[in-house]
């Protein structure tokens, strides 16, 4: 039995953990924009929290492939960037726990621990790699609800896609010295973002890991 538990901790240990805090508005009010649901008790705000954390692990450990459309003003070309999951770490994932939690100006502030499989070890990993490089951006987003969006999580989840947008714009402006037309390629978040309220939208800033694997230039055209 001695030797099982002290297996049993070995490989506990051996499992890397991720850890990261979010912070959830108690009363969600942003200038004139009041939610549906106000002010959230303590259970809403925590599922909130929890819900917010399970995406942004999502985003660590799996990332998105994009295919990104550049655009150019003057040849009538829009810009256009899409994300697709490359994977999910659900609310009630048993490798989520809260760690620490605390309320402090109606605001509930809640650290979480992820353990991660060693399938996601090995993923993580790649994202770790030299190959794989960073950067740093701000996206925007709306505070309301437009027809298009239906809820709190996927209004804050526009914000953080258009700090990816804007992520990869960055680096291609650095690297690039002809503007492409396409580029394809994968990006992850390299922790927890920061959300803030700024001239009436979701601002948050994002560090992301970028690999990006094919740029079509507009003489390919």
């Amino acid at each position: 039995m001695r030797i099982f538990l002290l297996f049993l901790t070995a490989a506990l240990s051996a499992q890397e953990v991720l850890r990261g805090e979010v912070r959830i508005d108690i009363e969600p009010i942003h200038g004139a924009y009041v939610e549906e649901v106000y002010p959230l008790d303590i259970e809403s705000v925590s599922r909130r929290a929890l819900e917010e954390s399970a995406l942004f692990y999502s985003a660590i450990i799996y990332g998105w492939s994009f295919e990104y459309d550049v655009g150019e003003r003057a040849r009538g070309i829009a810009e256009a960037f899409e994300l697709t999951p490359l994977g999910v770490v659900s609310f009630g994932d048993p490798g989520l726990s809260a760690t620490d939690v605390k309320v402090q100006d109606m605001r509930l502030h809640l650290w979480t621990d992820y353990r991660l499989t060693a399938e996601q070890q090995r993923r993580l990993g790649f994202w770790k790699s030299g190959a794989v490089r960073t950067a740093q951006a701000v996206g925007y987003g709306p505070l309301g609800n437009p027809a298009e969006q239906s809820d709190w999580i996927t209004i804050k989840k526009a914000a953080l896609e258009d700090a990816a947008r804007l992520a990869v714009r960055t680096m291609l402006r650095g690297s690039e010295r002809n503007r492409p037309k396409e580029v394809r390629g994968y990006i992850s978040l390299a922790g927890f973002p920061n959300y803030w309220v700024d001239a009436g939208q979701w601002a948050v800033s994002a560090r992301f890991r970028v690999d990006i694997i094919e740029i079509v230039p507009f003489g390919a055209y």
